[in-house]
């Protein structure tokens, strides 16, 4: 870590769905975990995330090190940062909470320890201002769920965080296997939220205006462009849509079409009735099977692609370590 000592021991901040997922995840990775929260058997509910995620852990390799028992639950804040060289924060989504209990963590920990939030939809220089004495090392960590399975984090900060913080947040997660992308700007939603919400948008649009099926629309991404996007992301993939010209040619040939699409593009309204008939759309195609069963297969197939992306980038690692030495 950039001058700085390496993270062996994480306080986990919240242990609802998000920080049982991230507690797993560092698990995994070889980590000491102090997990706290205050809800009421919140242990209990944490260590049985835990024990159901290991086998799906297990599948993706563990790290040296990387054993249930290394997790300790209290509820008190103060024993859960004590000790710590990194903090993960995923409290509840409002600001008068974060900007308190940010406060108590600036007092808390140490100094160089940094504070990362989960959050998904405030911005660090809101959340920051909570903090007295040592705003520059809070960060936004915000994973892409489930954290224990999906790599992405994106990481962004505020008007007071420090170039030094946001690098080694950036190490950090990198070096327990998550895909770092530095946000340089504040944006509410930050990337991966904005990009799902602007399809989301065309989605409900076009079932709303009676266009598609909530089934079909959900065939129509997942068996098209969805198994494109998990491979590459849409820049790339219009390059490779340009055929052997490229970006260039893509650009020369759809720029036309495709901005005229963006003018019909929908903005919909999601009145009861709009509601409702996406309710029902959504339990027509989900039939019988419960939303455990539903995350289990989006787990499995999800657990087959890394295998495969991490298979493909081997190779390419490969490849080009000969390249070198030829």
């Amino acid at each position: 870590m950039s001058n700085n000592k390496p993270i062996s021991r994480v306080a986990v901040i919240g242990t609802g769905v998000v920080g049982a997922s991230w507690t797993a995840l560092f698990l995994a990775k070889g980590l000491q975990v102090m997990a706290t929260d205050v809800a009421p058997n919140a242990e209990a509910s944490l260590r049985r995330f835990v024990d159901a995620a290991w086998p799906a852990l297990r599948r993706l390799g563990f790290a040296p090190g990387a054993s249930q028992s290394n997790l300790t639950f209290t509820a008190d804040l103060s024993a859960a940062v004590k000790g710590a060289d990194f903090i993960q924060e995923n409290g509840p989504e409002r600001i008068d909470f974060k900007k308190k209990l940010y406060g108590q963590l600036d007092e808390l920990s140490q100094p160089d320890v940094i504070i990362a939030s989960s959050s998904s939809g405030l911005t660090m220089s809101e959340i920051q201002t909570g903090c007295t004495s040592h705003p520059e090392r809070c960060v936004i960590g915000h994973p892409f769920h489930p954290p224990h399975l999906i790599p992405l984090v994106e990481i962004v900060g505020g008007a007071k965080t420090s170039e030094d913080a946001l690098q080694r947040a950036t190490e950090f997660y990198t070096a327990i296997g998550k895909r770092a992308v530095r946000l340089h700007k504040e944006v509410p939603g930050h990337v991966a939220n904005r990009l799902q919400a602007a399809l989301g948008r065309e989605v409900y649009h076009l079932v709303s205006e009676g266009v598609v099926s909530v089934a079909d629309v959900d065939a129509a991404l997942s068996w098209g462009p969805g198994l494109r996007w998990g491979i590459m992301g849409q820049v790339l993939l219009n390059h490779l849509g340009g055929g052997q010209g490229g970006i260039e040619h893509f650009f020369q040939q759809f720029t036309g079409p495709m901005t005229a699409w963006w003018k019909v593009l929908g903005s919909p309204v999601l009145t009861p009735e709009v509601q409702q008939m996406l309710t029902d759309g959504v339990h027509a195609e989900v039939g019988s099977r419960s939303i455990d069963e539903l995350e289990a297969e989006r787990d499995e197939v999800l657990l087959g692609l890394l295998e495969l992306r991490a298979q493909a980038e081997n190779r390419s690692a490969g490849r080009k370590s000969a390249a070198r030495v030829g």
